[in-house]
């Protein structure tokens, strides 16, 4: 699978496996997520891999991860959002924030810091959340996440910007033709 809008390039998957997501998670659930990759094409048993290993490390990031990427690839943008809402959830427990990403503020994390790990992957997941918002059509929820994200991280590191700048054009080309 190659990078996307929502799982941005930057995110590299060796990066995530050494740093906050490859941790703790049991050989036999790291064989699933293979086996799930090796079966991309046949979704059934892709999908029952994944669950697989969904079973074996509830909650791990990885593998939510891993689910993430599956739905949003296969086109079940409904599903990938699920699983992000999941994530977000996760997040904000690993970064003891808030859940409702809403109530969430700058000073709770260090979210300005690129190197801070697990506030980067709070942004990142929030980031495909408001993705996933604008590509299902739901405009106001993705602005209300990306305005969060300038919110929390005011430098833009993660380009928030660029995607505000894409929802506001959105609908434009009808009109204008």
């Amino acid at each position: 699978m190659t990078a996307s809008p929502a799982v941005p390039a930057d995110m590299d998957p060796e990066w995530l496996a050494r740093t906050c997501l490859g941790g703790n998670l049991p050989e036999p659930a790291e064989q699933h997520l293979r086996l799930a990759g090796i079966n991309y094409a046949h979704d059934r048993i892709a999908e029952n891999h994944l669950f697989q290993a969904q079973a074996l490390a509830p909650g791990h990031a990885a593998v939510l991860i891993a689910l993430y990427r599956f739905y949003f690839y296969k086109g079940r943008l409904a599903d990938a959002l699920e699983v992000a809402e999941r994530c977000l959830i996760k997040a904000a427990r690993d970064n003891h924030l808030h859940e409702d990403w809403r109530r969430v503020r700058g000073g709770d994390a260090d979210f300005g810091s690129y190197d801070a790990i697990l506030p980067r992957f709070y942004l990142f997941t929030l980031k495909a959340y408001a993705y996933l918002q604008m590509r299902l059509g739901r405009l106001e929820a993705s602005h209300a996440a990306l305005t969060k994200m300038l919110e929390l991280d005011p430098s833009d590191k993660l380009n928030a910007a660029v995607l505000l700048k894409v929802l506001a054009r959105h609908g434009q080309e009808d009109e204008d033709e």
